[in-house]
């Protein structure tokens, strides 16, 4: 048996960019609250919101885009439909090719997260599906949510 850490809950100011998000009725599930899958949309959202509205990313035109190549998610809190979230993100680790993004989910109006987990990008070429460098625009505005934390 393993030893276990009590996780830390995530505040607010842990993240520098945010997203609003609305729980839908089929987030939840038999037991009332959001499914534990549903959370990986919302980090796929949140990081997603990031590229094309910050770093430019045309996802249906790009050259370069980013494969999900691992994730995960700590649970602290339930959320449930219908409630207004708010997706912050963070950058963890930032490579050449390839970024680890932080992700938490927060009820509306709460500091601590109900959620947090990692998200992973590698970036490739959208043909071949080979890992390629960080295209310039996306890289400095990955850079910026890197800065001053």
């Amino acid at each position: 048996m393993r030893d276990t850490v009590p996780l830390v809950r995530p505040r607010a100011s842990d993240y520098r960019y945010f997203v609003p998000i609305s729980t839908r009725w089929m987030d939840n599930d038999v037991y009332g609250h959001v499914n534990n899958v549903t959370y990986y949309s919302y980090f796929d959202t949140v990081a997603n919101h990031f590229l094309i509205r910050e770093g430019g990313l045309d996802i249906e035109r790009s050259d370069v885009i980013g494969l999900v190549v691992e994730s995960k998610c700590n649970y602290h809190a339930p959320l449930a439909y219908p409630q207004q979230l708010r997706g912050g993100l963070r950058i963890d680790k930032l490579g050449q090719r390839s970024v680890v993004y932080g992700v938490g989910i927060f009820a509306e109006h709460e500091d601590e997260a109900a959620a947090d987990g990692h998200f992973v990008h590698v970036f490739v070429d959208r043909a071949t599906r080979k890992p390629t460098a960080i295209p310039d625009r996306i890289l400095a505005a990955l850079e910026s949510l890197r800065d001053g934390l």
